[in-house]
């Protein structure tokens, strides 16, 4: 087999454990075999459709079991999943697919109407319908039931597989519009499932690791956070590699009740969350009720994206000390910068991580920095990392270095490394503003603001949030005469981009104070910002 590819490990687990559960949500609930064929159905389906191997098909769903059979399906016939985030405008998704040249969309039929406005701008042809109990079918649609149950026997390509086979995943990152991570199906699953299971990422791919390891239902996984983001998602790859299940919560916003009663009904071992966002209502359900709910079947909560400060850690160990709680600092284009661990008997300081074994920390002139030698730098991290970014050469030179023989992706995270080790994390070397997981360029915020008529110039910053780890606020220039409406502003940005980015409160200041080349001083207009609002900033 040439490289590690999920359709020939999914399966051969499908074959090994068919009739193990494999997908949950609610009342839907899908063995390993019946996610094995209905993945084959789609994968029928694109095919009679004219798809060809390492096509794009964009996955525009909230968090469902079709979710991860549109992507089984994609993989089985070498196509490219695209995540699509659901919170997107118009232009965003236009935008997004063209971009990755989308060939074929699944959608829930709750976005039809959307849909339906962008249509005849984007070069999609193959359109599959979830039905969700709102919109019904449109002509122009297939509906997804159908061409899941179309198949009745392995689908199969007439191209072959490979470990080359790609997996996008499209983040905000730091250069405002979204860029398509580019993964090869092979580094992903040594980057990922190997950091679990050592046979996954050393020596070739060999399918007997599946037959060695995969002789009984696997552990029981849960993202609550999306599947549209790379926590949800790879979390869920990789416990599904592992012949596990997946058990999908139906809110499609944080119902932590929901949450915590699903972990003890279906006994879920492992729970992917995004910082303090989720892990602050889940220790104030947990202390406000204390004999609700069991949840001593939780082996391990991991959460990526966002630090979760140390003080909740210990909060939710003392509702259940057996567990095992990961911070893990990661991206979509690196995975293995490090980790913070804690358990009941030992904690580590937020913010303070593990340096991963293949990671180091480069100053800006290129050296690595040393324990203790109090310099800062970005980290980076060498191994399995990714091809690129999708048509953004510049972009994938800037990130993706070359040091010595090796290659690093350095997303552009700084640090200090202690004298033991350890690495403090002092946030982005730009001013990306990474607000519950979800990544908010500023300038993008920006420039939807200066086009409201009030607004003379705008600045967007991030400030301090006990829940979101920062919040999007902005600071406006207002034309002579004007007065500020921050009402009316928040509802001008939530009409031109995606609801999280819109500021989350506005105030003004007489002059912004650009140099002459144009820049602003963001710690200023920081330190402004807090002060009106009454915030205290770190040190």
């Amino acid at each position: 087999m040439p490289g590690w590819n999920y359709a020939d490990i999914w399966e051969r687990v499908a074959e090994r454990i068919g009739d193990a559960p494999a997908l949950v949500q609610g009342s839907t609930r899908r063995t390993w075999a019946e996610f094995d064929r209905r993945a084959d159905g789609i994968a029928k389906h694109l095919l009679d459709a004219g798809v060809a191997q390492q096509d794009k098909i964009a996955i525009y769903l909230y968090n469902c079991p079709e979710y991860l059979e549109a992507m089984y399906g994609a993989f089985k016939i070498s196509m490219v999943p695209v995540n699509t985030n659901y919170r997107y405008t118009l232009d965003e998704l236009v935008y997004l697919w063209d971009n990755s040249d989308s060939v074929a969309v699944v959608f829930h039929g709750s976005f039809v109407p959307t849909i339906d406005k962008i249509r005849d701008k984007v070069a999609v042809r193959i359109w599959l319908w979830v039905d969700d109990g709102t919109e019904p079918c449109p002509t122009w649609a297939t509906p997804f039931e159908d061409a899941a149950t179309s198949a009745t026997e392995r689908t199969a390509a007439p191209w072959a597989r490979s470990g080359d086979d790609l997996n996008f995943m499209y983040t905000g990152g730091t250069t405002g519009m979204p860029k398509g991570v580019m993964w090869r199906q092979d580094d992903l699953i040594r980057a990922t499932l190997g950091g679990v299971n050592p046979m996954f990422r050393d020596g070739d791919a060999d399918l007997g690791v599946i037959d060695l390891t995969v002789n009984a239902p696997g552990m029981v996984q849960t993202p609550a956070c999306p599947l549209m983001h790379g926590t949800g998602q790879f979390t869920s790859l990789i416990f599904l590699s592992m012949g596990g299940s997946v058990v999908l919560l139906e809110e499609r916003t944080l119902d932590i009740a929901e949450m915590l009663d699903k972990v003890q009904s279906e006994k879920i071992n492992a729970l992917a969350i995004v910082g303090d966002a989720f892990a602050k209502p889940m220790l104030k359900a947990l202390d406000a009720e204390p004999d609700r709910w069991d949840i001593s079947s939780l082996l391990t909560i991991t959460s990526s994206g966002v630090m979760w400060s140390e003080e909740t850690k210990q909060g939710l160990l003392r509702h259940h000390p057996g567990m095992m709680l990961v911070d893990a600092f990661s991206s979509s284009e690196a995975i293995g910068l490090g980790q913070s661990v804690s358990t009941a008997g030992g904690s580590a300081k937020t913010a303070k991580f593990v340096l991963g074994e293949n990671s180091r920390v480069i100053a800006d002139d290129g050296t690595e920095v040393l324990p203790g030698d109090g310099r800062r730098g970005k980290v980076a991290v060498r191994g399995f990392t990714p091809v690129g970014y999708y048509k953004d050469e510049e972009k994938s030179a800037a990130t993706f270095i070359r040091i010595g023989d090796d290659t690093y992706s350095m997303p552009g995270d700084y640090a200090t490394v202690d004298e033991d080790g350890t690495l403090v994390l002092l946030g982005r070397g730009s001013v990306c503003i990474n607000t519950g997981g979800e990544k908010v360029f500023p300038e993008e915020v920006e420039e939807a603001l200066k086009l409201h008529p009030t607004v003379h110039d705008a600045v967007v910053v991030g400030i301090p949030d006990d829940k979101w780890g920062q919040s999007v606020n902005a600071v406006v220039q207002l034309w002579p005469e004007e007065s500020l409406d921050e009402a009316g502003l928040q509802a001008h940005v939530k009409s031109c981009l995606a609801a999280f980015k819109a500021p989350k409160r506005i105030v003004q200041i007489d002059t912004i104070g650009r140099a002459a080349n144009g820049k602003v001083d963001y710690k200023r207009l920081t330190g402004f910002v807090a002060d009106e609002l009454g915030v205290e900033l770190p040190a």
